[in-house]
């Protein structure tokens, strides 16, 4: 007498509530039938587990895989009702080793396997045994392929064991898929990544996550917080002061009167007066200027800056010919600047890209303070254009990302 196996269907009862068809191997040969001491016990585990009687139902199983000399079949057979019951009771390391085996099978079809795989992972996550549930995530990416349900689950696995390394690198490979395939990155994946960072002091790593929620999800506190990454940005070079001081002026988020001074300064320290004025005239527009015990500092600073400007006017030819013998593109980038402000706006960018190709200090706080040059020529596009060419991480790139966004959102 010999026993047929009846169809036999998993529940993972885990995260994403996955079926898993356990009997979905190729149908059996003539030779794929259980013997009569097997089949006996099988039978009265698939009764017990139908009744939810799980300690039964395992035993019975166990009675099952102790006999002698079972078949390939039978071995295989048993190994599915052990899933089965381990699955349905939450018997996550019983569960697991039944899959492997049944996994290892040639019997267990591709896709079969997949789902298995993949019910592994949600039980252990479940289960909140979250190293088992990674290492079978991993198992699952690298046997089966890309998966956003999987990717996500391993980066949760890894965020609750405070493995926040690995959470924001697999994270990070995500929202970049998304962003080569010009789809929009999920707004909680980018709020985990930037708490992972966060959480490993990457600041440099975190302000940049900023710019992408500041992008895609344009919220006041989007950009409350990546320009407090940026002025906390340790790698960020006192190059890029003026041009933080800047960017947070056109964003609103300039208010002080000693910001406005201390921007004020370095403009001027920096050889571009014109610039230090136009930062002075928006403080006194937005009052943080000229109304306090210092306004009389503050009106002796505007009146040497306007006359540096005047000065400036007068020796810029001079500048340019010292700025062409400069053994390096700074001074022609500056010069170039400075004729851009005083109305030249196509000489002054032709000698920025001259200062450029010569080779500045910085390529990229070059090609940032270029795009600052094109927003002030009233050329748009290809301001935005220079901002999309910038990298790097010392905060160069970012403050080029928060141009783009201000620009994007005036059009």
């Amino acid at each position: 007498m010999s026993f047929r196996f009846s169809r036999l269907t998993l529940l993972a009862g885990a995260v994403f509530c996955l079926p898993v068809a356990l009997a979905t191997a190729p149908i059996a040969s003539a030779e794929d039938a259980l013997s009569a001491k097997v089949g006996k016990p099988l039978q009265a585990a698939q009764s017990a587990l139908a009744a939810h009687n799980y300690p039964k139902a395992m035993a019975a199983v166990n009675e099952a895989d102790a006999i002698k000399g079972k078949s390939d079949y039978e071995t295989y057979t048993i190994a599915q009702m052990r899933a089965a019951v381990a699955a349905q009771s939450g018997d996550v390391p019983a569960a697991d080793s039944a899959y492997d085996t049944l996994i290892a099978s040639s019997r267990t079809p591709k896709d079969a396997k997949a789902q298995m795989m993949m019910a592994e992972a949600t039980m252990a996550y479940t289960a909140k045994d979250y190293p088992l549930a990674v290492k079978s995530t991993e198992r699952y990416l690298k046997q089966v392929g890309p998966n956003p349900q999987m990717q996500t689950l391993l980066v949760q696995a890894y965020y609750l064991q405070q493995d926040f390394k690995n959470a924001a690198r697999v994270q990070q490979d995500m929202i970049d898929a998304d962003i080569k395939a010009n789809k929009v990155p999920p707004e909680s994946q980018l709020q985990l990544l930037a708490t992972c960072q966060t959480q490993l002091k990457d600041t440099g790593g975190m302000t940049h996550t900023y710019v992408l929620l500041a992008k895609y999800y344009p919220k006041p506190e989007y950009w409350a917080q990546l320009l407090h990454g940026l002025e906390t940005n340790s790698k960020l070079p006192p190059a890029l002061q003026l041009d933080l001081y800047r960017i947070r002026i056109a964003a609103g988020n300039l208010t002080s009167t000693a910001d406005f001074m201390d921007a004020t300064e370095i403009a001027m320290q920096a050889g571009l007066p014109q610039v230090a004025l136009d930062i002075m005239n928006q403080g006194y527009a937005l009052g943080a200027l000229g109304k306090d015990a210092g306004a009389a500092r503050e009106a002796k600073l505007k009146a040497l800056v306007v006359k540096t400007i005047d000065d400036k006017k007068a020796s810029i030819a001079a500048d340019e010919a010292a700025a062409e013998k400069a053994p390096s593109g700074n001074a022609l980038i500056t010069v170039g600047y400075n004729y851009v402000t005083f109305g030249q706006a196509d000489k002054g960018l032709d000698l920025i890209k001259k200062g450029i190709a010569k080779g500045p200090f910085d390529v990229n706080v070059a090609k940032l303070h270029l795009g600052l040059a094109q927003v002030a020529a009233g050329k748009t596009a290809d301001a935005i254009a220079t901002f999309n060419s910038v990298e790097g991480d010392n905060g160069a790139r970012d403050i080029a990302q928060l141009w783009v966004l201000k620009l994007q959102s005036k059009k």
